[in-house]
C-alpha cells in the first residue's frame, strides 16, 4: 500500500511515520504534489501554529493539492484544524473542506488549562474509522490522547465528540476527508485500530 504523508513546516509528523511502520507500512513523507496524488491514502498530521502552517501550505501550493484529492486523506490535530474554513489561531483562512469554525478554548476557571493536554474520552463515534470501537453506556469508554489549545465545535461533519470546558469535535469527517483532534499515534490500542481502521478504508 502507497501512504504518502503531507511534508510541511508542522512538528510530530515522524510519531506518525512510526505508527504507520507498526502496521508494516513504510509511508513516503513528501510534498511533491504529483506523489501525494498517486499515493493510494494520504495523512496530514502535524503540530503547530495554523497561520505559519497555511503560509507554508499556499507558498508551496499544497493547499489546493490537499483540496484536489479524491483517495482517503486523514487529517490528525493541526491537519484536522486547517482541513477547516478557519481558524481563530492567527485569523487564518485555511483550506476549507469542512465547514467549521476553529475555536479557541476559553477557561471557566483555573482549573481549566490550556492547552488542553492529555488522555479524554470520546463518544458517539459514527464512522468506519471506529470500527471495532466501543460506543456505548455496557462497554468499555475509548480513551484517546489530546494536546490544543484550539477546537471545532460540534458540526455536521462530526463524527466522535469529547468534552473539555464544552462539547466538541474529536473528529470529523466529509466525503474521502477524515481527521481527528487527538493523535491516534499516540492513543494505544485505540489509536492503532484507528490507524487500521483508516489503512482499511
Amino acid at each position: 500500500m502507497n501512504i504518502a504523508i503531507v511534508r510541511y513546516n508542522a512538528g510530530n509528523i515522524y510519531s506518525v511515520v512510526n505508527a504507520l511502520r507498526r502496521h508494516g507500512v513504510s509511508p513516503l513523507l513528501t510534498d511533491t504534489p504529483e506523489l501525494l496524488q498517486k499515493a493510494d491514502k494520504v495523512i496530514f498530521p502535524g503540530q503547530g501554529e495554523a497561520h505559519s502552517a497555511m503560509a507554508y501550505l499556499r507558498a508551496h501550493h499544497l493547499d489546493n493539492v490537499i483540496r484536489s484529492l479524491k483517495q482517503p486523506v486523514l487529517g490528525i490535530c493541526i491537519g484536522q484544524q486547517l482541513l477547516c474554513k478557519h481558524s481563530e489561531e492567527g485569523d487564518t483562512a485555511c483550506i476549507g473542506i469542512f465547514n467549521a469554525e476553529v475555536k479557541r478554548f476559553s477557561p471557566r476557571n483555573q482549573e481549566d488549562k490550556v492547552p488542553a493536554m492529555g488522555w479524554n474520552s470520546i463518544y458517539d463515534l459514527k464512522s468506519p474509522l471506529f470500527k471495532g470501537i466501543e460506543n456505548n453506556a455496557n462497554k468499555a469508554v475509548p480513551y484517546v490522547y489530546f494536546v490544543h489549545s484550539y477546537y471545532v465545535p460540534v458540526c455536521t461533519e462530526t463524527i466522535a465528540k469529547a468534552e473539555y470546558t464544552l462539547q466538541y469535535s474529536a473528529a470529523l469527517a466529509k466525503d474521502n476527508f477524515y481527521a481527528t483532534q487527538f493523535h491516534p499515534e499516540k492513543s494505544g490500542d485505540v489509536g492503532e485500530q484507528i490507524i487500521k481502521n483508516f489503512l482499511d478504508l
